[in-house]
């Protein structure tokens, strides 16, 4: 249950830091938005290390550099993802690898589910793509460029994920410093190189820090719930991130919640309560 907690949390934190995120790339280029968001969320990290412990032994060392490595691809595929569209495919595609594929390594680890396991997993990856999936687009298909870059997008989210979890359990926030550390330079690197391309527009700082500052309270959850459960279930509630940002753009932004959405919510509070019970 405790497992199930911190990875609810983990989820709503990342949902907030993409609606936080998002909404500073309007203002300003991604890149530009990310600069701020990094070294926030690196001095969260840093903060916690007193508290929290950190150990860098070469496993740590070597899962947290890979988990950064995968952050910033993820990063990079996934918003050139989304700016090829159409979202509403290309979203749900994106969620659906991130998912499956922790599962798969959770289970090949030798993770054994319950009955009521068994049903709450189904249930919760069909509402990872109900949740994450936007309107209709009509006859509109993506490319099959734009479906790799989905996948790929999938496969870095999961693998950072995966990742973390292998870091040593007794590691601390040592694997989130280094893992921030990277992906921090490499985004840095592409912001310079990219500099003339940034336009000039100022982001928005305090949203874009609260945005980094959220999704390292999302790493860490993660890797505590990963720490204290079985990781095909924690990466599947992790994977729900999107009812977070849905129900923030409607709360925030009054947009409209649609139908297949509505049943995505209800399906998550079916499958968490199922998996509660495993």
């Amino acid at each position: 249950m405790i497992a199930l907690l911190l990875a609810l949390g983990s989820s709503l934190a990342y949902g907030c830091a993409d609606f936080l995120g998002g909404l500073g790339a309007r203002k300003a280029h991604v890149l530009r938005t990310v600069t701020i968001a990094a070294p926030a969320s690196l001095t969260v990290e840093l903060l916690l290390w007193p508290f929290l412990g950190a150990s860098f032994a070469p496993a740590t060392l070597a899962w947290g550099a890979a988990s950064g490595v995968a952050s910033a691809a993820a990063f990079a595929l996934l918003y050139r993802t989304l700016a090829i569209g159409p979202m509403n495919v290309l979203s749900p595609v994106t969620a659906l690898i991130s998912a499956m594929l922790p599962v798969a390594v959770g289970l090949t680890q030798g993770e054994r589910l319950g009955p009521a396991g068994l049903i709450g997993l189904p249930l919760a990856l069909a509402a990872v793509v109900l949740v994450s999936a936007g309107h209709g687009s009509g006859s509109i298909r993506p490319s099959r460029t734009a479906l790799l870059l989905a996948f790929g997008a999938g496969v870095a989210i999961a693998l950072q994920l995966i990742f973390l979890h292998q870091a040593p359990a007794d590691s601390g926030v040592g694997p989130l410093i280094i893992g921030r550390a990277v992906s921090s330079a490499i985004t840095l690197a592409a912001a310079l190189l990219m500099y003339r391309r940034l336009g000039s527009e100022k982001p928005a700082y305090a949203m874009s820090a609260a945005a980094g500052v959220l999704d390292s309270v999302a790493n860490l959850l993660f890797v505590l719930a990963a720490r204290s459960g079985d990781l095909a279930v924690v990466a599947v509630i992790t994977a729900l991130y999107p009812a977070g940002t849905v129900l923030l753009a409607r709360s925030v932004l009054a947009e409209r919640i649609h139908r297949g959405q509505l049943i995505g919510l209800s399906t998550a509070a079916a499958a968490v309560s199922l998996l509660a019970l495993t």
